[in-house]
């Protein structure tokens, strides 16, 4: 049998409580609303980067094309004076949560398919909640936190931002190895 036909109870599930509990953490307890600051000057600065006309997409301030171009002197300067910036520029218009929720809910439940499937592969039937528990939760914590991470180390993500995002990952790890503990076949 296959393991979505097996699992596929603690899959959706799990993917269900961890997207209520993103909604809970996001907006009821709102410990992320921290995270992000407004320029002082946000109106100068949105009409510069406007002038820009710049497309969707991700740029860095200062740029350079070649890393052998951070060697020159006048890049070596650029980054002494700053600013240093990794900026995501997207489509103009008011956000749409609906499809950023739901390609959020898609990503929940893959991680759910790919816990179920490398547990079914390394844990054999039977196997206690604590065992079960330890191996998803362990799969689901590291696709949860792994990338706020690697912003933290990469693109200058305050470690403070990273901190709660790992927190959040642990929440999410707690609740799919309990549901995938208390459904595993016996």
């Amino acid at each position: 049998m296959s393991f979505i036909a097996e699992l596929w109870i603690p899959i959706v599930l799990s993917a269900v409580l961890i997207f209520a509990a993103s909604s809970v953490i996001h907006m009821l307890i709102k410990w992320h609303y921290t995270d992000y600051r407004a320029f002082s000057n946000e109106d100068a600065l949105r009409a510069t980067v406007r002038a820009a006309n710049p497309t969707p997409g991700q740029y860095v301030i200062p740029y350079c094309t070649d890393m052998k171009d951070m060697q020159k002197p006048e890049m070596q300067q650029k980054f002494v004076e700053g600013p240093i910036a990794f900026v995501t520029v997207r489509p103009s218009g008011p956000p749409k949560m609906g499809g950023a929720l739901g390609m959020w809910f898609a990503y929940i439940l893959a991680v759910c398919v790919i816990a179920a499937y490398v547990a079914q592969h390394s844990i054999p039937e039977g196997a206690n909640f604590y065992h079960v528990g330890r191996v998803v939760g362990a799969l689901s914590f590291l696709a949860h936190a792994g990338g706020s991470v690697q912003y933290g180390i990469w693109m200058g993500k305050p470690w403070s931002s990273v901190a709660k995002d790992v927190l959040d990952a642990v929440i999410y790890a707690a609740i799919a190895g309990s549901v995938f503990g208390c459904f595993w076949p016996r």
